[in-house]
């Protein structure tokens, strides 16, 4: 936990975020990375897969939309995210400066998910061979080890040890961003979302942000994805491809982990 008074961001001037799929930079902890741009420190995204198997909202697109397309529209929409959110660089990881060097290009594809219970998402019934989830780890290591030394950040940024909500590729992100940055001794902060608030609390080391200045920003880069999500008209509340409906999260909680 940073010293009394002072915040673990004070020292930041270039931080690494890793998420899993697009959507995910906004959904979870959009405003801290809104906050960064807005203390002066850099922020490089690196996006994992390109959501390939999420849900699509109703009419968003046409009913005989591939894989392929849906993809290349998830790249448009993120785009529009990391505008919006004052993000600096973005990579996708598999390619290079995030890839590691002598390996040829790869896309890594979305392992998909099924929902074990409300909030608690488990690995699909049947994933591709090409998918995050089951890449070799020390390969998907490699790739971020490659990003870190390109970029050169003092911080990078991932999931918690559960991946938020048990998804399988967060959850790889997550193994691979903490081996990443420990082999590089770049310091690793984990996100804690407002669900998980009161048992990160009793660990402890958890400085928590909120973040409704933000707001702005957040909705903007929300409305991006519209493949995915659909925000209400005030900006209060969204609902996801699947029905679910969620208020737009502007608070998220930060803590440091030493591997």
């Amino acid at each position: 936990m940073p010293e009394t008074g002072r915040s673990l961001l004070d020292s930041v001037r270039h931080a690494l975020v890793v998420h899993a799929h697009p959507d995910d930079e906004v959904l979870a902890g959009g405003a801290l990375l809104r906050e960064l741009h807005e203390r002066g420190a850099r922020v490089t995204l690196v996006t994992c897969t390109r959501g390939e198997l999420g849900e699509i909202v109703d009419g968003a697109l046409p009913d005989a939309t591939s894989i392929g397309e849906l993809a290349a529209v998830r790249e448009r929409e993120l785009r529009g995210s990391l505008d919006a959110l004052g993000i600096d660089e973005h990579r996708w990881l598999g390619t290079v400066p995030a890839r590691a060097e002598g390996l040829e290009p790869r896309d890594y594809r979305d392992s998909g998910m099924r929902w074990l219970r409300p909030g608690l998402a488990g690995p699909a019934d049947e994933t591709d061979l090409r998918s995050l989830s089951v890449a070799p780890l020390e390969e998907v290591t490699a790739d971020l080890a490659a990003a870190i030394a390109h970029d050169g950040p003092d911080l990078v940024i991932s999931y918690d040890a559960t991946g938020g909500y048990g998804h399988p590729d967060h959850v790889r992100a997550r193994e691979a961003s903490l081996a990443a940055s420990a082999a590089a001794g770049v310091r690793f902060a984990e996100l804690v979302e407002q669900s998980e608030r009161a048992l990160a609390a009793e660990i402890g080391d958890l400085e928590w942000f909120d973040l409704e200045q933000h707001r702005a920003a957040v909705v903007a880069a929300l409305r991006s994805h519209r493949t995915q999500l659909t925000v209400d008209d005030d900006g209060a509340s969204l609902v996801h491809s699947g029905g679910q409906r969620q208020d737009v999260h502007l608070a998220i909680g930060l803590r440091e982990v030493v591997a």
